[in-house]
């Protein structure tokens, strides 16, 4: 599931599809070229036991790519990590 985070809302119980939460994102991670925090990532792609975070420095424009990699599958109530 690839999400644009500027896209991302609160999660609805009722709601079956597991969606992201804003609160679960990680934020002010320092852009890797310039070390300018960003706030939130651009873009998130989750799959499995796969999250990736596209990141978009607006200071220096440099983007690029962290992922995390979890043992097992990520289930719609665990929390996301960087």
């Amino acid at each position: 599931m690839a999400v644009k985070a500027t896209d991302i809302q609160r999660r609805d119980v009722d709601t079956a599809q597991s969606e992201l939460r804003v609160l679960d994102l990680p934020r002010n991670n320092p852009c890797a070229q310039c070390a300018e925090p960003i706030a939130l990532p651009s873009w998130v792609e989750q799959d499995g036991r796969r999250v990736a975070y596209l990141w978009h420095c607006r200071l220096c424009d440099y983007r690029y790519e962290t992922i995390a990699f979890y043992a097992e599958a990520v289930d719609e109530d665990s929390a996301l990590a960087a």
